[in-house]
């Protein structure tokens, strides 16, 4: 039995690996459907790219600074218990390289490739699984802190914070520092349109993800005894509930429609295990009015170039996710319980300021001594085009 266990516990997880792998793709058609068409085929490129060097860089040190374990040891104890250690790998390797994808859409159009090759073996390597083993590996004693002020731990268990909150506050100060694309923002006040170049791509993107995130979050039990279908009810409660706000406040806007489930199932990783599906059709509804609200005031009031809302869909939807975990996850309202609303609060301050002051450290070395940005000629000319001229034109460097 315990040898049947096993197996069904490696494949339970390869299988929810796949699902988040298929995410990838999500992220690079969503992508592909919001920039302008001269920058489409960089965005399928990039994804590819950026998960190719998060897998290294994971395999090799970032899983290691998490949960302290290595895989240079021989094949015959890689292979041990079904290859479980090496599928859980693969597993929390697609929840890392969400991160760089995440941060991708949020600079896509105008920043340079090589340097963010770089932020990405810096984030994937370091700035992700630092905070991962605190919330998720007992790291440096901050659960045991929380348990004991506060009567709960920290609890993310699909990664509202550890992983959204973390990506999108970590794009913001590279949004910043990169700065508007060429254009965007006149002198006098007025904003360039750049509407999506095609909504059916991005339409695609945003439902591979949504079909995605069942593996993401269903999954994150890690082993086929804890699995629960109320994890799998909730996110679709979560989904559905941050689509209809998004209809109804974007006033019919197909991007907004297609991002507000995405809002939605971000809000409830964090608490899906422990929610009424009530509950987390409130948190998604909540997370997806959020987002059409504050993508509108960064773009058009803040002037922030984000392109994707990459800030408002992850960093501040995953924040509310951690906070709404430990309101929506007492049995006052329906929840488990378990949770203090202290500790989730707590959690997740500790996972923003985190994310910002090392993203800003990062991008603003990177700034400083190999520059974020595309000439203004290539900028013009689009992504794709320097990725057609690289072999011919050494001088033209492939862009993001």
């Amino acid at each position: 039995m315990d040898a049947l266990k096993q197996g069904a516990d490696a494949l339970f997880i390869l299988l929810g690996a796949i699902m988040v792998l298929a995410m990838h793709a999500g992220f690079a058609f969503l992508e592909l459907g919001t920039v302008r068409r001269k920058n489409q085929v960089n965005a399928l490129v990039k994804i590819l790219v950026d998960f190719s060097v998060s897998t290294v860089v994971y395999f090799l040190v970032g899983y290691s600074v998490a949960y302290g374990t290595t895989f240079l040891v021989d094949a015959a104890t890689l292979a041990e218990r079904n290859g479980y250690d090496l599928v859980k790998f693969f597993f929390l390797l697609t929840f890392a390289a969400a991160i760089p994808a995440i941060v991708s859409g949020g600079i896509a159009e105008r920043a340079r490739f090589y340097p963010q090759l770089i932020a990405t073996a810096v984030i994937v390597g370091f700035i992700y699984p630092f905070y991962e083993g605190i919330a998720w590996n007992q790291h440096f004693g901050f659960q045991a802190w929380l348990k004991a002020t506060t009567g709960a731990e920290f609890h993310d268990f699909a990664g509202s914070v550890v992983v959204h909150a973390v990506g999108g506050w970590i794009a913001l100060p590279a949004v910043l520092l990169l700065g508007a694309r060429a254009n965007r923002y006149k002198k006098d006040g007025a904003v360039s349109a750049h509407p999506p170049s095609s909504i059916p791509f991005l339409a695609l993107g945003a439902w591979v993800l949504c079909v995605g995130w069942f593996g993401f979050n269903v999954m994150s039990a890690q082993t086929i005894d804890k699995v629960s279908g109320l994890v799998a009810v909730n996110s679709l409660m979560a989904m559905v509930g941050g689509t209809l706000p998004a209809l109804w406040l974007g006033k019919n806007d197909p991007g907004f429609v297609h991002n507000g489930p995405l809002a939605g199932l971000v809000a409830v990783c964090a608490g899906s295990d422990l929610m009424h599906p009530l509950g987390a059709l409130v948190v998604g509804g909540i997370a997806g009015a959020l987002f059409v609200y504050m993508f509108t005031l960064t773009q058009n009031k803040w002037r922030v170039d984000d392109v994707l809302g990459v800030w408002p869909l992850h960093g501040l939807c995953g924040t509310w996710g951690g906070i709404a975990a430990g309101i929506f996850g007492s049995t006052s309202l329906g929840g488990l319980g378990g949770v203090s609303l202290l500790a989730q609060v707590l959690g997740t301050l500790m996972g923003v300021v985190w994310a910002v002051c090392t993203s800003a450290v990062l991008y603003g070395l990177l700034k400083h001594f190999i520059g974020l940005r595309l000439s203004q000629e290539e900028e013009f000319e689009g992504a794709d085009m320097t990725i057609h001229k690289i072999n011919s034109s050494p001088e033209h460097e492939t862009s993001w």
